[in-house]
């Protein structure tokens, strides 16, 4: 066993190299399977700006049930990080593609159910606890989708082209998003404000066992990352591999999480809170926001491609700066443009500020799993990206609302642009992992690695 894990760490590491009818698929399979994920996360925090107050908390004022809509938003950034655990271990050490059909699974049939639940008038308090429940199981669900997907596609990627592969988990999120939008821009103007209410914002809900069904056609038929069964063969796998990161990675996972900030609280604040600020308080049309909710998908998907093709070229780390550099004052002009009223200048606020979300999305699908050894890569990947999701979203929605109505709307921008701050700083102690192989394991130089360690992180 020892020499065959040194003719691993002396020999070609058995990475990428995929042709391109093979990465073709392998990159549709990160793209189309994220995207499903993400259109489910997605719906349920559009409906939770738009109708749930009214079908679950029907009996608050009209602050209190959007606040109550937004808490149940939150619940699934909670459980994404367990999500990351579960998924990870299991990804870590029983390979990539097997993970991922279960996490796809629980994601699609709990957001399914959610089309099914009867509201507040007919079950009562147990409306919005199951609700909420489902809300969970989302979460964990999608807490196992980010780490998977991006290793899928950048652990079979040539090297040189990890950050244009590794960027289709990314963009899945703009194309789920982009559907969701759709999908409910379509029945907001089908139907008339009475029966979109009653039942037509559970249409996308229920879309969600098709698009689950086709997910995992697409992904059954990939094959395992050569990385993972690289360390398979050479049984170097990690028996626990949460312990061994927060052992061996612990700044790489806080300044990973910490570099995500911006992402998450520029993404979401501009998308679930700005479209209910701006059909409650600015009495926009719906359809309208909607409108311009498709616009701001494109941009964040031209933001997402260029910075992640982008960092192969300059680096990964370099891109993000420039990403949580022009975020901030992107988010202090927010609000004034949106507080005008004028259609156009809402659409270029919001379209503005999904592109520069992009911009530091974009390399995240490559960057944090180079910085991870092939060990533990799905769960250090996994775990500092959705605790950069609970840090940066869990509350963004119900911080904004508060904020909003206590100080005005410019503060909803300060903190924005706070977040912008906090993940330029930590991505100023993180280092630049474009030139890294797969098999590189970050270590405290101090603190030596067991032989058994040593071999696995060559693979």
């Amino acid at each position: 066993m020892a020499e065959y894990a040194k003719e691993l760490s002396t020999g070609p590491v058995p990475e990428g190299g995929a042709g391109h009818g093979r990465m073709g698929r392998i990159t549709a399979a990160s793209l189309f399977g994220t995207a499903i994920e993400f259109y489910d996360f997605y719906i349920y925090g559009m409906a939770a700006a738009l109708v749930f107050n009214h079908v679950f908390f029907p009996d608050l004022s009209t602050t209190s049930a959007l606040l109550a809509s937004f808490s149940t938003f939150g619940v699934a950034f909670v459980a994404r990080p367990f999500g990351s655990m579960l998924f990870g271990h299991f990804g870590d050490r029983f390979g990539r593609k097997s993970v991922l059909v279960v996490s796809l699974l629980m994601m699609g049939l709990s957001t399914a159910f959610v089309g099914l639940l009867p509201g507040y008038s007919q079950w009562g308090i147990a409306a919005p606890v199951v609700l909420v429940l489902l809300r969970f199981v989302q979460g964990v669900g999608l807490g196992g989708e980010f780490g998977g997907a991006a290793l899928l596609a950048v652990e079979h990627a040539p090297r040189g082209h990890r950050g244009k592969y590794g960027s289709a988990a990314q963009l899945g999120a703009p194309l789920g998003l982009l559907v969701a939008t759709a999908v409910f821009w379509v029945m907001s103007c089908a139907l008339p404000g009475g029966a979109f209410i009653a039942w037509g914002w559970r249409v996308p809900f229920l879309l969600s066992f098709a698009f689950t069904a086709v997910g995992l056609v697409v992904r059954l038929k990939v094959a395992e990352t050569p990385v993972f069964r690289a360390m398979s063969q050479a049984q170097v796998l990690s028996r626990v591999p949460v312990k061994e990161v927060l052992r061996r990675n612990p700044r790489e996972l806080l300044l990973g999480a910490g570099a995500m900030v911006v992402v998450f609280c520029t993404f979401y604040t501009g998308s679930a809170f700005c479209l209910s600020y701006a059909t409650g308080a600015l009495k926009i049309a719906r359809g309208d926001m909607l409108a311009i909710s498709l616009i701001g998908c494109l941009t964040f998907a031209a933001g997402i491609w260029l910075s992640a093709t982008g960092s192969d070229r300059i680096g990964r780390k370099r891109m993000m700066l420039i990403g949580a550099a022009v975020s901030v004052p992107c988010a202090l002009a927010v609000f004034p443009l949106m507080d005008t009223r004028q259609i156009v200048l809402i659409a270029l606020a919001l379209g503005a500020l999904n592109f520069c979300t992009g911009l530091t999305y974009g390399p995240i699908g490559a960057y944090l799993p180079e910085l991870f050894g092939a060990r533990v890569r799905y769960t250090g990947a996994s775990l500092a990206y959705n605790l950069g999701g609970v840090l940066g979203a869990a509350a963004a929605p119900l911080i904004a609302t508060h904020l909003q109505a206590s100080f005005g709307s410019f503060s909803v921008g300060l903190y924005m642009g706070a977040a912008g701050v906090v993940s330029l700083a930590c991505l100023c102690f993180l280092p630049e992992t474009g030139r890294r192989g797969l098999g590189h394991q970050a270590q405290d130089p101090a603190r030596p690695v067991p032989a058994r360690e040593s071999a696995g992180a060559a693979v």
